[in-house]
């Protein structure tokens, strides 16, 4: 079996709405609701072995619910990530039609966001920039990188970046040789990467075999690896994923997350459960392995970068 492991990712439990074909129509769309939600599934994921939950201020209340939930459970064996650089302003609103997240990875931003994030330590093992790009300048920001060098000296932590695009390859290569003080900066790197998108398979590699943290997010597409109208160019691959969760009696959620465990063998792969339904079957990914002719099988129907990127930002929030 891979040594990978599938942690918990707060996107979908923070926020009424997000970036996923599949996500379910909530029963209730109040705050409360979601708060309550929010920690039953955490308490859910560890008592089913998860020890490594994800989020980021731009998660609507997410990272505030890990702390909530943190401090109520402090369990010493956590493994909490947290990013900064994005912040969420859709407050709530379920007809807002603005980005729901506005970026800005400045000094004053890191600073002000640090200063909330911090109260998840010493459970807080990662920090990370959201979503980082050469448009944002982050990468070359010395003030920004020397502030993260401050934290990461101050407390032990793991400075790292989550990426999203066409670049990043080159993000993670540009990023991956970053020194301050003689060090290198960055020894986590959560990329979205799955079945549609592998073109970062080479470069993750290469970071693995050098000790690198890899944590994996969207592993599941945004929900394009299931049955959906409207996607019908999919429709081989996921009869194909439909084929082998009947022959390994698992939801097409653990075929999708297996397939990313076998292949790349990451540290890390992310659920984006909202339900502990969702959760249980994806923890089922732990459960089997697939063979390498169905490896090779799945892999061919990893689609151009651009076209999985373009066809991303189309989709809608729900």
């Amino acid at each position: 079996m891979s040594h990978t492991q599938i942690g918990l990712g707060l996107a979908a439990i923070g926020r009424p709405q997000y970036i996923n074909l599949r996500q379910e129509t909530d029963p209730d769309k109040s705050e409360a609701f979601y708060r309550k939600r929010a920690f039953t599934i955490l308490s859910f994921a560890y008592d089913h072995g998860i020890r490594h939950f994800d989020t980021a201020p731009s998660y609507g209340k997410g990272e505030e619910y890990l702390q909530q939930w943190y401090r109520n459970n402090p369990f010493k064996d956590l493994s909490l990530s947290t990013k900064w650089g994005y912040t969420y302003v859709a407050n709530w609103d379920l007809g807002y039609s603005k980005p729901h997240e506005i970026k800005e990875h400045s000094k004053n931003k890191l600073k002000e966001q640090w200063e909330v994030s911090k109260h998840l330590l010493p459970a807080l093992k990662t920090y990370q920039i959201h979503s980082a790009t050469f448009e944002s300048g982050v990468l070359e920001n010395r003030e920004v990188l020397q502030e993260l060098n401050n934290i990461k000296n101050k407390t032990g932590l793991k400075i790292g970046l989550s990426t999203s695009g066409i670049q990043q390859n080159e993000i993670l290569k540009y990023a991956s040789q970053i020194r301050i003080d003689g060090e290198l900066l960055f020894e986590s790197f959560q990329v979205t990467y799955n079945l549609l998108e592998l073109s970062t398979h080479e470069m993750l590699t290469a970071l693995i075999e050098k000790g690198k943290t890899i944590i994996i997010k969207e592993a599941l597409a945004n929900g394009r690896v299931f049955r959906n109208e409207g996607y019908g160019h999919y429709s081989e691959l996921v009869t194909l994923m439909e084929n082998l969760s009947e022959k390994y009696k698992v939801s097409v959620d653990a075929i999708g997350l297996r397939f990313v465990m076998d292949h790349l063998e990451p540290a890390l792969v992310l659920s984006g459960a909202s339900t502990k339904i969702q959760l249980e079957q994806n923890l089922k990914a732990l459960k089997f392995k697939l063979q390498p002719q169905e490896l090779d099988q799945l892999k061919r129907y990893a689609v151009d970068s651009d076209f999985y990127w373009n066809e991303r930002k189309n989709l809608e929030w729900n």
